[in-house]
């Protein structure tokens, strides 16, 4: 595998995805990882991450030194490369000018790490410091026009830095770089393959499980979904899947979820009536951590309690993915110390929401994967298309796309607008070619005019973006005429809403919902 060291990026996960893109297993861990935990590891290769410090900062995060004698390739990205030079003996200082955006790679050696790296390609760069002296044994091997020391290298000791961002998209001939890191310094073999996961994967959950019951939190998304089927092959009747009904899926969906699993997948599913519950465990509540955090303690509770009415169980399924934990910082914690290396954003339900005296254990075999790895897992076990294709929705539901309280009025308003967003975009045939399309409700209300009389009601927000993997996204320019059609339905079908608007902000700088 190669092991990502995390300085406090919140794209350490985008480098691992790039790795695994390659066929090549890859695990992010804390900057403070010591050599010798490496050494036991033994890694084919290490990558720094970038991340928000400068190297001369101090209380900077610094790795061991001790990992540059390891004789393991190590490829610094960004501040990885500037924490390399310095430790090494050169010099870092901050740039009279700073590069972000693109910039054109100029390349003075075309051999090894930039192999098949066009000259003058583009490459995505964010910083404001600069190398100013080589440490002794490293050479040039590419800068830009701002950035004498674009790309380095120690060939004898494979130690190469570059102050572009290699993982981004943005750049064009990154894929090609970390592939040459990979293959031709690392000497790695791709292995990591859907079909040796599920192997590996059945093993881990029957060696963990043993002969135990487990309970699978089943929400009908291709996460749950893809984990239940993964789980039933892996243990049969030992598993029971349980859909707990919070109130705030989309309109018709408990019903379809639990006709579906039951009719055409022939696993058994527990219907659990629960909105009640949940809808007054948020009662007055505006403040989306609270908010996340509650719905989490409640998902819990319902558990325990509906899990002794149908028998003891020991283990409690989740499909807990990539991009939930980083978001909630989780996997920046450092083993030792119990610090974090890099900012929350916001706690999701099945991460920050847990209490400390959860009574089940945890089962998390998607927990090391991104949403697309987990979507190849789905359809290499049979998960049929419609689930496989579906578009991200959270587990708190509706609960996050209503800022502010959550009323049971404002819930019908949401799944009547979100309704509609969802027909018109399958009829405009977009559905599959965006990330996620959604409706938001804002807890204002705004001014109107509907038949020459004066309305006082809620605004609702489209929220339509493109992405990858959820790290980042953009929003999406759909058409016009859909946008006016979608707009029109919501405004004479919605009662209680005279506003549409459309959200036109990528991530970052916000997230893609809205809570």
């Amino acid at each position: 595998m190669i092991v990502i060291l995390d300085f406090g990026s919140q794209y350490s996960e985008l480098i691992a995805r790039r790795i695994r893109e390659t066929q090549v297993y890859s695990e992010v861990l804390s900057y403070r990882t010591s050599a010798e935990h490496l050494k036991q590891l033994n890694p084919k290769g290490i990558i720094f991450s970038g991340g928000p410090s400068s190297v001369y900062d101090q209380g900077a995060p610094h790795s061991d030194p001790e990992i540059w004698n390891l004789g393991i390739p190590v490829l610094g990205v960004c501040y990885g490369m500037q924490l390399m030079v310095q430790q090494l003996g050169g010099g870092v200082e901050k740039s009279d000018r700073g590069e972000y955006g693109k910039a054109s790679l100029e390349i003075d050696d075309p051999t090894d790490l930039l192999t098949n790296v066009e000259d003058h390609t583009t490459m995505w760069m964010s910083h404001g410091d600069s190398v100013t002296d080589l440490p002794p044994g490293f050479e040039l091997l590419a800068h830009t026009a701002n950035t004498p020391c674009a790309a380095i290298a120690d060939h004898d000791r494979k130690l190469y830095g570059v102050q572009f961002h290699p993982e981004v998209v943005h750049s064009q001939g990154g894929q090609a770089l970390i592939r040459n890191f990979v293959y031709h310094i690392c000497n790695c073999e791709p292995t990591w393959t859907t079909a040796a996961f599920v192997e590996e994967a059945i093993r881990e959950i029957r060696a963990r499980v043993g002969d135990k019951r487990v309970l699978l939190a089943l929400s009908g998304g291709v996460d749950s979904s893809t984990l239940a089927f993964l789980l039933h092959r892996a243990i049969g009747d030992q598993l029971t899947c349980m859909f707990i009904d919070q109130g705030f899926m989309r309109k018709l969906e408990p019903e379809r979820l639990v006709k579906l699993f039951a009719e055409q997948f022939h696993i058994s599913v527990e219907y659990v009536n629960a909105r009640d519950r949940f809808i007054n465990s948020v009662k007055g509540i505006t403040d989306p951590e609270e908010k996340r955090k509650r719905i989490g303690h409640e998902f819990i509770s319902v558990f325990e309690s509906e899990s002794k009415r149908l028998g003891p169980f020991d283990y409690l399924a989740q499909g807990t993915l990539y991009p939930d934990v980083i978001e909630s910082a989780d996997t920046n914690v450092d083993p030792q110390t119990g610090e974090r290396v890099a900012v929350k954003i916001k706690s999701h339900h099945n991460v920050g929401g847990l209490p400390k005296d959860l009574r089940f254990k945890l089962v998390e075999p998607l927990r090391k994967l991104f949403k697309d790895e987990v979507r190849k897992v789905g359809r290499s076990i049979g998960l049929p298309e419609e689930i496989v294709n579906r578009q991200p929705f959270p587990g708190p539901g509706l609960a996050i796309r209503i800022l502010g309280e959550v009323t049971s009025e404002r819930l019908n308003i949401l799944r009547d607008a979100d309704l509609i967003v969802r027909q018109e975009i399958n009829r405009a045939g977009l559905y599959h070619d965006l990330w996620q399309a959604f409706a938001v409700l804002l807890p204002i209300r705004s001014v109107g005019v509907m038949g020459d009389q004066r309305t006082y009601a809620y605004p609702i927000v489209l929220r339509f973006v493109a992405s990858e993997d959820g790290m980042t996204a953009d929003w999406a320019r759909v058409p016009y005429d859909l946008l006016e059609t979608i707009s029109n339905r919501i405004v004479n079908e919605v009662r209680g809403v005279n506003r549409v608007v459309y959200d036109i902000t990528s991530k970052p700088p916000g997230t893609i919902e809205w809570e």
